[in-house]
Order: structure tokens, then sequence, then C-alpha cells
């Protein structure tokens, strides 16, 4: 009679307790990811082919005999959004002012960043909660802020005011990224650069900057993606004609109540916000197999 392998058995039960552990472990996360990111999806996509309400929200997919309105599906949202310019206007005028958000973020973030990162670590301690102590106070009351400073000025209600409450509510999301990559640069590859004869500016440019970039990949998209839904900035620093695509969601939801075409424009602000983090997450990828 063969005797049973104790090694196999072992390892068949040590297998069944690891996808055991690896189940229980990504159990959570994805349950999050499904709830709040996949299932909300799945309910704007099933909107957006809906037809409208009657006093607004969406019609139900059957009425009974002799009820008004439409019912069933339809693709009138996404006609309505490609027959009129306008929208597409908004999206690329929302797309402009993320980007030069995203680009006075940067020039502002990366000399603070690095003036941190080569501090003394106590005073970098400091300097860093100094950066997120804006967090501290409430947002709208920032925002409030910035309309008693502007004011006076005669600059509210304009593009400049809008981006400048921008970069003021996101500047911290760049310059974080930015510090605690370059606070893990390797000193030494400076010293090597400035042995072979490289002055300031090329030991920036050929070691520095190109160490830099996943941060800078990172700290981008953490201000680029939510400047583009932002409605906030623009309704209270902005006038009527520095309306952004998240305004525009905002008003079909509750003004107009077109929950269908609210629902239209939030998937191809999501598409468009998934292709901005896929891009950055494959450049970042890139340079750090690099």
């Amino acid at each position: 009679m063969n005797k049973p392998d104790h090694s196999a058995l072992r390892a068949a039960k040590e297998t069944r307790k690891d996808r055991l552990a690896r189940w229980v472990l990504s159990a959570p996360p994805h349950v999050f990811l499904f709830v709040f990111l996949v299932l909300p999806a799945l309910i704007m996509m099933l909107a957006s082919v809906r037809y409208p309400g009657e006093f607004g929200g969406l019609a139900p997919l059957s009425h009974p005999a002799g009820a008004a309105g439409a019912a069933g599906l339809s693709a009138d949202s996404y006609r309505f959004f490609v027959s009129d310019t306008i929208f597409l206007e908004i999206f690329l005028k929302s797309l402009l002012i993320a980007l030069a958000t995203t680009l006075i973020c940067l020039l502002l973030a990366y000399p603070l960043a690095l003036l941190i990162a080569r501090q003394p670590k106590p005073r970098r301690d400091a300097m860093v909660l100094l950066v997120i102590l804006p967090f501290a106070s409430n947002f709208l009351i920032r925002i409030y802020a910035w309309i008693i400073l502007l004011g006076p000025l005669n600059l509210l209600y304009s593009p400049f005011a809008v981006i400048t409450g921008m970069v003021y509510v996101h500047l911290p999301f760049m310059v974080l990224p930015l510090y605690a990559n370059l606070e893990q640069h390797d000193p030494l590859l400076l010293d090597a650069a400035r042995d072979l004869g490289a002055d300031v500016w090329q030991r920036f440019w050929k070691v520095t900057f190109p160490l830099s970039l996943p941060g800078i990949f990172s700290g981008g998209a953490l201000v680029f993606i939510p400047v583009l839904g932002m409605f906030a900035v623009p309704e209270l620093l902005g006038g009527t004609g520095d309306i952004m695509i998240g305004n525009l969601i905002k008003e079909q939801f509750l003004e107009s109540r077109d929950w269908p075409f609210g629902a239209t424009l939030s998937l191809i602000l999501t598409v468009l916000v998934l292709a901005v983090a896929k891009l950055t997450a494959t450049f970042t990828r890139r340079r750090r197999l690099a």
C-alpha cells in the first residue's frame, strides 16, 4: 500500500491557505471599488440612455396605458451632445483651464518641493506641515477669502480669478508628490556630476529633473483630474463666461433636472479622466523601468 505524500498534502494545504489569505486581503478593496466606482458608473450608463421625466429626473422604463411621457431607452442625450458645438467648447475650455492650472502649480511647486527636500529633517517636517496646513480650514471659507481679496482689485468673476483659485486649492497636491520624489534622490549623483564638471543647471537638467519625472506625472494627475470636474471655484470666482464642465453637469442635475443629459456628460468626463490617468500611469511606469 502506497504511503501518503505528506509533503504534497502540506503543500496543497498551504496553497489553499494562501488563496484564502489573498481572497480575504483583496476582497475589501474589490468590494469598495465595485460599490463606489463600478456600480455608480453602471447607474450613470443606464441613466444616460433613459428619457427625462415629465417633471425632471428619469422617466420610468415602462408606462401604464395612457400615461404621459416617453418610455424605454434612447440615445437622444448623446445625439444632443454632438449636435451642439457649445458643449465641445466647454469641454475644451475646461481642459485648457486644467492644463494651465497644472502648469502653474508645477512652476510654483517644484522650487518649493526642492527647497523642502534639501532642508534638515526637523525643518523639513515643519515645512511640509505648513504646506498641508490650509486643509485644516474649510474649503468654502478659503474661497470666500479670495473673493474678499480679488473684489477690490476688480479681478473677480474673470478667468484670472478662476485659475488663481484653482492653483491655490490644488497647489499642495503638486508639492507633496514632488517632495516625496525629490527626497529620495541620492545626493552622491549630484556630487559625481559636479566632479565631472557639470555646472548647477547641467546637474539639474541631467540628473535632478529626469529623476523627478515620476513625481511630476503623479502631481500633474492629482491636479489636472480634480480641476476638470471642479464646479465650486468657477461658480464662486468666475463669471457667466467661465462655466466649466463641472458646472454644466451640476446644472443638468439640480437646475434643469435633465438627468439623462447630466449622466451623459458625467460619463464623457469619466472617460476623459480615465484616459488621463492611464496616460500618466504609463509614463510613470516607463520612467521607473528606464
